[in-house]
């Protein structure tokens, strides 16, 4: 049975919530944070779509079954639980396009500077984005990339852009939001951030913060499924003025006049780019219903809880894997991660024994928290079972040191 640690001001019945996920016999699932399982009442919302939309009403599901407000909607669900402002938030496409969208915006209202400032922990993609960009653009931009804590130092006057996932996606590392977009703004730099293993982790807050742009993934902590759509927030100031760099025709003032120049939609609409996903979007809008039950600061103090006991177990028990993540709870997402020269290995022999979680290069043992269907309880039983793969030298088989496509 799953405990949680529980408190007398919790809202919140984790109990419940593990009962609303597909998690299979014998797995200790603490990889959420990379995908997240599947949420009960899914399959029957896709099938629905199947069935019912599409084979039932045909062309007609764009307008009776409402799929082309579907990203609109679903964006103001996500909008509640990441602190953002009603129809700031819209979903469709790939994170990389909307990190594309988010930062070619941001850079154009600032054409005067040329910096885009970021730091080694941000994850790959947005850095490759930027570089593509900056090509693209061909107006002398650069990328200065600093650690983490050189971040707050680097803004400065000559910065166009700070461009940051908010969570370090290999050590769970928490950047204080509001204290960079505070000293972002004073140095008139707009600010973008990247929500990938934020939303649906911990409590966020887009509006109280001033953020300008977020973007985000809903297949992570939102438990969306693979591949399921990404979201993007711009704040309402910026909502009737900024470019969408990437015009397409969902994001048209009136896409089925077909007129044959480029007109933006009314605020966030003009960010939307392709014909929406409408059977990703079915399963999501299903995935999102748990968070109704939800309060994200229940989770939040929960998640530290666990993570916290799965550290001094982890310490105590494996003393040759070192801590990588931030001790303190508060500087630290819902994960935890740990170094081993043999790091890959060593997840895979975990994860032969039903414990999955994954591997990040170097040498890092990433382990999600997920307080929605993770308890003490599994807590304890993956400790248990890495101690026994450390003790007893468990990793070292040919068949864990040969790297998968997907790590």
């Amino acid at each position: 049975m799953t405990e949680s640690p529980k408190t007398n001001f919790q809202k919140t019945d984790f109990h419940k919530t593990r009962l609303r996920f597909r998690i299979p016999d014998g797995v200790i699932y603490l990889d959420g944070n990379s995908l997240g399982p599947l949420p009960i009442g899914v399959e029957e919302r896709v099938a629905r779509t199947l069935a019912d939309e599409w084979g039932g009403q045909l062309i007609r599901g764009w307008n009776s079954a409402g799929w082309m407000v579907q990203p609109r909607k679903l964006g103001d669900r996500i909008a509640r639980l990441i602190g953002a402002e009603a129809g700031s938030v819209v979903v469709g496409d790939t994170l990389s396009i909307k990190v594309y969208q988010a930062l070619a915006a941001a850079l154009a209202m600032r054409p005067g500077r040329r910096v885009i400032l970021s730091d080694s922990g941000n994850f790959p993609t947005d850095l490759y984005m930027a570089e593509g960009l900056i090509e693209t653009l061909g107006r002398g931009h650069v990328l200065k990339v600093v650690a983490p804590d050189e971040v707050e130092a680097a803004i400065g006057e000559d910065v166009a852009v700070l461009m940051l996932t908010q969570v370090d996606y290999r050590t769970g590392r928490l950047h204080d939001m509001a204290a960079l977009t505070a000293k972002a703004h004073a140095a008139g730099v707009v600010t973008v951030w990247d929500l990938a293993h934020s939303a649906g982790a911990l409590p966020v807050d887009l509006a109280g913060a001033g953020a300008d742009f977020a973007v985000g993934c809903t297949y992570k902590y939102l438990n969306g499924g693979p591949g399921a759509p990404a979201f993007i927030y711009v704040a309402p100031r910026h909502a009737e003025t900024a470019l969408p760099a990437l015009s397409g025709w969902m994001g048209h003032a009136a896409p089925f006049a077909f007129d044959p120049s480029y007109r933006p939609g009314a605020g966030v609409e003009r960010m939307r780019v392709g014909t929406p996903p409408v059977i990703a979007l079915a399963a999501l809008e299903a995935a999102l219903d748990v968070w109704d039950e939800v309060d994200m600061a229940d989770v939040r103090r929960t998640s530290i809880a666990l993570c916290d006991l799965f550290i001094g177990l982890v310490e105590a028990q494996c003393p040759m894997l070192e801590l990588a993540s931030p001790r303190d709870g508060a500087r630290r997402g819902s994960q935890v991660s740990f170094r081993h020269p043999q790091g890959y290995a060593v997840m895979q022999a975990l994860i032969d024994r039903g414990v999955i979680g994954d591997f990040r290069a170097p040498d890092v043992l990433r382990f999600g928290f997920t307080p929605l269907y993770i308890g003490e309880a599994e807590v304890r039983g993956a400790v248990a079972i890495l101690k026994q793969v450390m003790d007893g030298g468990l990793w070292d088989r040919p068949e864990y040191h040969k790297k998968a496509i997907v790590t």
